[in-house]
């Protein structure tokens, strides 16, 4: 191959690789939008849907908050690593 080739095929991936990132961008910043606009009715939804789940099973909470000691020890524990390491 010679060199403008190359070079031409270079321009094209950078013109690709551009026009992807711009999408992203468009995608990820929808969403973070709406998140931002209806943060309080988000909140309320989740609040009520554990209300809903402990009152017909609460043993699925006490799993719940079992899970999430679990990982929140786990995070500690690869924390405590990083920083013996450094």
């Amino acid at each position: 191959m010679d060199i403008d080739e190359y070079l031409n095929k270079i321009k094209k991936l950078e013109d690709e690789n551009k026009s992807l990132k711009e999408q992203l961008e468009k995608y990820s910043n929808r969403h973070k939008t709406y998140y931002e606009k209806n943060k309080e009715i988000i909140y309320e939804k989740s609040k009520e849907r554990l209300k809903k789940i402990a009152e017909e099973n609460p043993d699925k909470i006490k799993e719940y908050a079992k899970k999430a000691y679990l990982k929140q020890k786990e995070k500690k524990k690869q924390q405590e690593l990083i920083n013996e390491n450094i």
